[in-house]
C-alpha cells in the first residue's frame, strides 16, 4: 500500500514542476514594460549577447568597442551600431539624423522575448540587396584570411548603414562613388533604379565627400565660375585676348548682377585676386553644366550636372572635373529625383542655338545624396568591386 501511494505522488511531480514554471512565467516582467537598461540586463545575462557580437562581426563591426566594461554590456549601442552604422570620412554633413530609437527598442524587446538574434537582426540591419551582398562577400574574404581586402568591404558596410540613417523616410537616395566614379539610385528598399557613369573632380581638385539631399533641378542653367578657376583659368584668358569671354559666351557680371560691357573694363590695371567681378557663362549647349543641373544643399559650391563633353563618359579615366560630378543620363536623373515625367527623354536632343533662361523645378520630397569615397561595392549583379585610391587616401580602416 506504501509503495502505490508513493506512486499515486509521483504522478503530481510533473504537474508540480509545470505549475512553478507557469508561476514563474507569470512573475515575468513584459518586456514592453522593461526599462532598456532592464532590458540589457536581460539580454547580458543570456548567450543572446555574445550571438550579436559574433553576427556583427559578420557584418563587419569592430566588436571591440562593444566589449563589457566595468559588468555592463552595451546592449543598445551595438543595436545602433548594427542598424545605423556611424559616421565615416565626410567632409561636409546638412544634417545627422537621429537613430531610430523604435526599431532598436523593439528589436532589444523581441531578443528578451526569446525570438532569433538572426530574425531580429534581419528586421534591424540594412534591407538593400547591395548590403547583403556585401555581407556574403565580406564572410568569404575572412574565410580566405584576405584581410585587407575584407577591411574595404567593411567601409562600405558600414557607409550602407549610414545610409539607412540618414535616409529615414525618404522614398528614394542617390550614391555618387567618387572612388569608382558612377552614380546608383535607389529606392527605399535600396533597389537599383538607376546606374550610371560620371565625371568626377581630378586628383588636385578632388570633389568632396558630402552627405546631403537634393532641392531642386535647374533646366538651361548659368554656369557661376567659381572663384578658383575664375583666378586660375578665366582671368588670364580674359586679359591675354579680347575675344575670349564672347567666343565662350561668358559674361562679366558686377556686384548688383548686372552684365556689364568687358571691352569697357581696363584689363591691365587689373589683377585676378582683386578682380572686382565675377564670370558667368550663358546657357546653351555650349555651358559648362550642359542643359541640366542638380542642385544639391552644401556650401562647397558642388552639384550635380550635365556636361558639353559628353564623350568624356565613354573613358575608363573619368577623374577629370574641378570637384562637381557630371553625369551620364541627367534627364533620367532629373525625372527619378522628381518622382514624376519631368522631362521628356529628347530634353536632352533638342537643338540648342538660341539663350533659353534658367528653370527652378523645386523638389516636392528632398532626396538624401551621399557622395562618398568608396574601396568596394557590389553591382547590381551582386559581384564585388574594387576600385583605385584615385586620390591617394589609402586607410583600410571602416
Amino acid at each position: 500500500m506504501q509503495m502505490l501511494s508513493g506512486l499515486g505522488k509521483a504522478r503530481y511531480i510533473p504537474l508540480l514542476i509545470l505549475f512553478t514554471l507557469a508561476i514563474m512565467q507569470s512573475c515575468r516582467k513584459n518586456p514592453k514594460e522593461m526599462t532598456d537598461e532592464e532590458l540589457a540586463v536581460a539580454i547580458s545575462e543570456k548567450k543572446t549577447y555574445q550571438q550579436l557580437l559574433d553576427l556583427a562581426g559578420n557584418a563587419g563591426i569592430d566588436t571591440r568597442k562593444f566589449e563589457a566594461k566595468a559588468g555592463t554590456q552595451p546592449v543598445f549601442g551595438l543595436l545602433e551600431e548594427l542598424a545605423f552604422g556611424h559616421k565615416p570620412t565626410i567632409r561636409f554633413t546638412q544634417k545627422k539624423i537621429k537613430a531610430d530609437t523604435t526599431l532598436i527598442r523593439d528589436a532589444a524587446e523581441e531578443l528578451v522575448n526569446g525570438q532569433s538574434v538572426e530574425k531580429v537582426l534581419e528586421r534591424l540591419e540594412p534591407v538593400f540587396p547591395v548590403y547583403h551582398n556585401l555581407k556574403i562577400h565580406y564572410t568569404r574574404l575572412l574565410k580566405e584570411q584576405k584581410k585587407d581586402s575584407a577591411a574595404y568591404v567593411a567601409q562600405t558596410l558600414n557607409a550602407y548603414r549610414w545610409i539607412h540613417r540618414q535616409i529615414q523616410g525618404a522614398p528614394r537616395f542617390v550614391v555618387v562613388n567618387i572612388r569608382g566614379a558612377y552614380l546608383t539610385a535607389m529606392d527605399s528598399a535600396g533597389q537599383h533604379v538607376l546606374t550610371m557613369r560620371t565625371i568626377v573632380g581630378k586628383r588636385d581638385t578632388p570633389t568632396p565627400t558630402i552627405d546631403t539631399y537634393a532641392t531642386s533641378i535647374v533646366t538651361h542653367p548659368y554656369w557661376n565660375v567659381p572663384k578658383s578657376i575664375a583666378i586660375k583659368e578665366i582671368f588670364p584668358k580674359a586679359a591675354a585676348n579680347p575675344e575670349y569671354l564672347g567666343k565662350n559666351r561668358i559674361q562679366v557680371i558686377d556686384k548688383d548682377g548686372q552684365a556689364i560691357n568687358p571691352e569697357e573694363l581696363e584689363w591691365g590695371d587689373l589683377t585676378a585676386e582683386k578682380f572686382p567681378y565675377r564670370f558667368r557663362q550663358e546657357t546653351g549647349e555650349d555651358n559648362s553644366l550642359g542643359l541640366l543641373k542638380v542642385e544639391i544643399k552644401n556650401p562647397l559650391a558642388i552639384y550635380l550636372h550635365d556636361t558639353n563633353a559628353r564623350y568624356l563618359f565613354k573613358s575608363d579615366q573619368r577623374w577629370r572635373s574641378h570637384g562637381c560630378v557630371r553625369v551620364q543620363h541627367p534627364t533620367d536623373l532629373a525625372n527619378y529625383m522628381a518622382g514624376t515625367k519631368l522631362l521628356d527623354s529628347d530634353f536632352m536632343a533638342e537643338p540648342d542655338t538660341v539663350s533659353h533662361p534658367p528653370k527652378w523645378h523645386k523638389l516636392k520630397v528632398r532626396v538624401p545624396v551621399f557622395l562618398l569615397y568608396l574601396p568596394a561595392d557590389c553591382n547590381p549583379k551582386g559581384d564585388l568591386m574594387y576600385f583605385p585610391d584615385v586620390y591617394k587616401r589609402e586607410t583600410p580602416n571602416a
